[in-house]
Parts: structure tokens; sequence; C-alpha cells
């Protein structure tokens, strides 16, 4: 296969861990007779540096043409001002919504070795194995926003948003994970209060009842569930949920396996019906800038992106197994960096990680 991956290797740790993925198409390609050209572009802070947007039209460009986009991290101090017009995070808000990527999945598998880097007890962890599918592109995020004075002072509004096609299509792309899994998919949201999640209960239990029949479907408000994560995390497969409580509970859950350093996501577009997907992948983590230059951070979520890119986009299966294996296993042989190592075990920088990971790929 030839295939064109624009990487966006950001701000903070951004570019040393992409360095790393990089370092691992290359090592895929070598060993599976593959072709990857590799084009980078800049997106946050350091693309508001060089040209003043998060997203310069060459970087929009270079991923439209591509075939899938990894990305590092945005943002860091130099640029975290909220009431400034320009802002990184504009970046990626942006390029998810010009590539037309609704669907946000992020996986949490805990491997053994991470047990004691997770703050929940060892017990509450056995077989925790989930996906939390995140709608993308609607909600509070993307809806209008006021300010205007008041009595008080200010009033502001931020608007909650959903169609009924939006909420079809996400439900779908669940669904369909879940018929693949367990066949047991938890629907998140707030029906109780908010109308927008009433039309979200609604439609997924049409859309379940008329297409899926043969997957649970679970209904669960946003409370219930953020407690549930932390006390019986195991019981779940597939969840789906709308923008703003994917974000927030996704988060949480990447605390299960103890850190962000070690959990992927995938953005994806619509299913073209071919072997490609357009789809923008990257580590679930922050831009971390107070460890930047240090070369402590973690490469391996940004690795496991790489998986998933090759598993969703490319449609190379072997291949994504092959990395996440040579993850596992560079796992299992202790070569981890400071944020999962077991105390008092020895501690590898981001660069012998990666060097482990790519020696491991067979």
């Amino acid at each position: 296969m030839n295939a064109i991956i624009t990487t966006l290797p950001g701000d903070g740790i951004g570019p040393e861990v992409i360095a790393e993925a990089v370092a691992v198409l290359h090592r895929v390609g070598e060993v599976y007779g593959h072709t990857f050209e590799i084009r980078t572009a800049l997106l946050g802070g350091c693309a508001i540096d060089a040209h003043g947007t998060a997203l310069p039209q060459e970087t929009i460009d270079a991923c439209t043409s591509a075939h899938a986009v990894l990305l590092g991290a945005v943002g860091g101090p130099k640029w975290d001002n909220p009431a400034a017009k320009v802002r990184p995070e504009q970046g990626l808000l942006g390029i998810r919504k010009t590539l037309g990527l609704f669907a946000n999945l992020r996986p949490v598998t805990i491997h053994e070795q991470l047990l004691a880097a997770s703050p929940l007890r060892p017990e509450l962890l056995k077989d925790v194995d989930m996906v939390v599918v995140r709608e993308l592109t609607g909600g509070i995020y993307f809806g209008e926003k006021k300010r205007s004075p008041h009595e008080s002072g200010e009033i502001v509004i931020d608007t909650c948003v959903y169609t009924t096609g939006e909420v079809e299509r996400i439900i779908r792309a669940a669904a369909t994970i879940a018929r693949g899994r367990k066949k047991k998919l938890v629907s998140v949201d707030k029906a109780n209060v908010l109308e927008t999640s009433r039309l979200w209960r609604a439609t997924t239990a049409r859309v379940m009842a008329d297409e899926f029949p043969d997957v649970v479907l679970e209904h669960m408000l946003v409370d219930a569930c953020a407690m549930h994560l932390i006390r019986r995390p195991a019981d779940f497969d597939v969840i789906v949920t709308e923008n703003m409580f994917g974000d927030i509970l996704t988060d949480e859950a990447s605390q299960l396996a103890g850190s962000m350093g070690m959990l992927p996501s995938a953005s994806l577009g619509a299913d073209s019906g071919g072997p490609t997907r357009m789809g923008l992948y990257e580590p679930i983590h922050g831009s971390a800038p107070d460890i930047a230059g240090k070369g402590i951070a973690n490469p391996m979520a940004t690795i496991l992106s790489v998986a998933l890119l090759l598993r969703h986009s490319l449609g190379l299966e072997a291949e994504a197994q092959a990395v996440e294996n040579a993850v596992y296993a560079t796992l299992e042989a202790g070569i981890v960096t400071g944020d999962v190592a077991a105390k008092g075990a020895p501690v590898s920088d981001t660069k012998s990680v990666g060097a482990a990971i790519v020696s491991r790929i067979v």
C-alpha cells in the first residue's frame, strides 16, 4: 500500500511523541512492504506564532490530500488566554470540522503491568475493556455563543444544539462497534433535564430498535455514568454520548489505565465504503508543557494511535495488531517512562521506549 499521512506535531511534547510514532510507521512499512509518505504541517500554538492563525490554509491542504492525519497535542501557557481571539484549540476544532470528523473513539484497556498505576483497586479493574464513542461536531461546543450587558454585570449564553441526523449517525457508528464486540451499548444523556438529551434518547431508541435489535441498549444519565465508571468499570463495553459529556467522561475513564500517556484516540469521518477512511489520530493527553524537551514523555498513547490509524483509515488489521503487540511486549519488558513505572523500577526516556517498540514490530 502507498499512503500519505500528514503529521501535526503541534506544541509541547507533541513533536517528541510524534517522532517516535513516525519511526513506528516506517518500521511497519519496512516489515509489511508498504510506503508511507509522511508530511508535516503546523497546527495550534506553533501555527499561531508562524502564521497568526491556529489552522493555516497550508495545513488544511496537507490534511485534505492525505489518507489520514496524526496529531501530537496543541496548546500551552504561551497561548493560554481564554479571552484571546485566536487560540490553539480553534485549530483542532477547525480541522475536525474541515475533515468531516464526527465520531471520536477512545478505547480503554487495562494492561496487567499497569494495575499499580491506577488509583482504583486492582479487583475493580479486572476485565476492563471498553470503547467510548463521542459525538464531535454538535452540542454546546459548536452552538451559538452570546455575551451582553446585564444589571448584575454580564449575561452569557452557550447554546447546545443537536439535530436528528447528527444523533442518528453517531448512534449507528457506536452500535456497529458494539455489534462487533459484546453487543452491549450504553447511551449517556441528561434526558431528565435537557431537551437535546430528550431528542438524543428518543432517536437512539428508534435507531437501535429498527437497525440494531441484536445489540442490548441501556440508557444512562451522565452523572450516574460518571459514578459507575468508578464503581463498576468492567461492566461497560461501548459507551456513546454527546460532545461535552464525552469530553468529560473520557478523561475520567483515562484514569482507569493509570496514565493519559497510555490511551489513544481516533476521530473518524463517514465510511467511504472502500479500504480507506479519513481519520485524525491522537493521544488523549495534552501538550504537557512542563515536561516538554526533557525526553520523559510517554510515547505509547501516540504509538497506539498509529495502530488505530492503520486499522480504521488504511484497513491494515495485521499491521495494527503488530504495533499493539509491540507496545504491550515493551510494557511487559519493563521499558517504560516514569508515569507508568512501578515504584522503584527502572525508568526509560521517550526515545528508548520508542526504539524498544520499533524493535518488537515483526
